[in-house]
């Protein structure tokens, strides 16, 4: 633990190295999370502040409960635990770009309660951002005291949802990482290296962006370290944080686990493409959240600027982890809604930090604020349309009628949740059309989409999956993008030589295999990495 104040010298008061001071020492008690020991009135303070928290985060959270899915990530999650259910194995028969974290926590939620609903994933949700909302408290309480900790659980947990109900409602790799950023940090303000490594490495293995807050980790390292001591914490952090990695890739396939989170995404984290629909989707989403937390930008834009309140108020690390999240965000140029989740937690704190430095009103204001757009945003998700959510159960719905459950099926396009709703298996270990053409949202303009810009050796291995067993029915979603049938000649061949078209539903074709070629091995090609 970092050594104490005395009891002379105030909590907020700035250190010369512009760290924030420890809380002073309290009376004797048994040492709890917040670092300093305890007096009878830590418990009180927990007691109180707890169900407050949990309370306001699960009002948040009550519309995720509303609908089956809410975006495309949550029915890849479902649909590859099913398909690691049925003896799948990840990186090799059960791909995609992210880390294992959730696939596996998807995985064990469905062999404990069923794979039809995703219930005790929203519930984990509502744990999760519990957790981070306790974490940020007990951050602030120790370097500002009590009701600071007040303040920062009770702002955080009302901004928890301020962005577009698909990206806040879902349970997805965004929220799920924010518990283990916020534990990182907190672990290193305790100098807790191994901890803050192993949180580090918990983040990573959620969602890659994740590692971003090893920055202010190692800044609170450099800070806080005694010159000979440095360098113990540091391999003290690497091995917390090298030492999980290590075991996930151990746990799956090395090289595919490289492959699908790091050295294949090269194609998929390029900034070519639509620039000003990407454009517009980072100002949008910004623009959400900025209102989301005008309760907590408007007091931080007082006290900046404002010399005398600055001075002391405003803590290094707390704009390094603000710094890297940021540049989390623009990872890969898309700019989608969930990315700006990452920044949160800090925000929260550099608006806690610059309440402490103004009267108390200006508390009240942003408490009010907040809740003003908690409930605004809680409504939107209530009310949210649900016209893609919609077209999918109604193409999957057909799909199921065509088939028998045995019946391995392929939906080319961009829903993975149709496999899910069908309760068909997939044709294919590639769950969307954007792994074998490079499409995504901010390439309407199909510049660099096709199958020459696929995830690298994408191809033979799609060709001899459909070769070895044909599906039973293909369903053409493209619905005009620049991935359709018209601009993949191996997959419109295919369709002409083998299939016949039987359906259309919302514009989606579906195809059924054709009885003298069923029993074919056509496509050729051999499986490739």
């Amino acid at each position: 633990m970092p050594a104490e104040s005395s009891p002379s010298v105030r909590a907020d008061a700035p250190s010369p190295r512009g760290l924030p001071l420890p809380a002073p020492r309290r009376p004797d008690g048994p040492e709890g999370p917040d670092g300093p020991p305890a007096h009878p009135g830590r418990r009180r303070y927990w007691a109180r502040l707890l169900p407050l928290l949990a309370g306001i985060v699960l009002v948040a959270r009550l519309p995720s409960f509303l609908r089956p899915l809410w975006n495309p990530d949550e029915g890849y999650l479902a649909v590859q635990a099913r398909m690691l259910a049925a003896g799948g194995s990840l990186y090799e028969t059960v791909v995609d770009r992210k880390p294992p974290l959730l696939p596996w926590l998807y995985q064990g939620a469905f062999a404990l309660f069923g794979d039809d609903s995703l219930w005790p994933l929203r519930v984990l949700a509502v744990l999760a951002q519990l957790l981070t909302a306790v974490l940020l408290a007990s951050l602030a309480r120790r370097r500002w005291g009590d009701p600071a900790g007040r303040t920062a659980g009770v702002l955080y947990a009302l901004v928890s949802i301020g962005l577009n109900p698909e990206d806040t409602q879902a349970a997805s790799f965004g929220v799920f990482m924010l518990p283990a950023t916020a534990a990182a940090v907190w672990s290193a303000d305790r100098a807790r290296w191994g901890t803050a490594g192993l949180m580090v490495a918990a983040a990573a293995l959620t969602k890659q962006t994740g590692a971003a807050v090893l920055l202010p980790v190692l800044w609170l390292l450099w800070r806080q370290g005694l010159p000979g001591k440095r360098w113990r914490a540091l391999l003290r952090l690497a091995g917390g944080a090298a030492a999980p990695v290590a075991a996930a890739a151990l746990l799956t396939d090395p090289r595919g686990f490289l492959f699908w989170t790091v050295t294949g995404s090269a194609g998929y984290a390029s900034p070519d493409g639509s620039v000003l629909h990407v454009l517009s989707r980072a100002a949008g989403n910004a623009g959400l959240l900025a209102a989301a937390c005008a309760g907590l930008l408007v007091p931080l834009a007082a006290v900046l600027c404002r010399r005398a309140l600055r001075a002391g108020a405003l803590t290094g690390d707390l704009w390094v982890w603000t710094a890297s999240s940021a540049l989390a965000v623009t990872t890969g140029f898309h700019f989608f809604g969930h990315y700006f989740l990452q920044l949160i937690p800090p925000l929260v704190l550099l608006g806690t930090a610059a309440l402490r430095r103004l009267p108390r009103p200006w508390t009240r204001g942003a408490v009010l604020v907040s809740a003003a757009s908690c409930l605004a945003f809680a409504g939107w998700g209530v009310l949210a349309p649900s016209g893609e959510l919609d077209h999918a159960r109604r193409v999957a719905e057909r799909a199921e009628r065509r088939t028998d459950p045995s019946d391995r099926v392929l939906f080319w396009g961009m829903h993975p949740e149709q496999y899910w709703f069908a309760g068909r298996p997939p044709a294919t270990r590639y769950l969307t059309a954007g792994l074998l053409t490079n499409y995504s949202g901010g390439r309407e303009d199909g510049r660099l989409v096709g199958p020459r810009h696929a995830v690298p050796g994408s191809w033979p291995v799609f060709r001899h999956e459909l070769a070895s067993a044909p599906p039973e029915l293909i369903v053409d979603d493209s619905r005009g993008k620049p991935y359709g049938p018209a601009r993949v000649p191996e997959l419109r061949e295919l369709l002409r030589e083998r299939y016949e078209p039987v359906e259309r539903v919302d514009g989606a074709v579906l195809y059924v295999l054709r009885g003298d070629a069923a029993g074919g091995g056509g496509g050729g090609g051999g499986a490739g990495g």
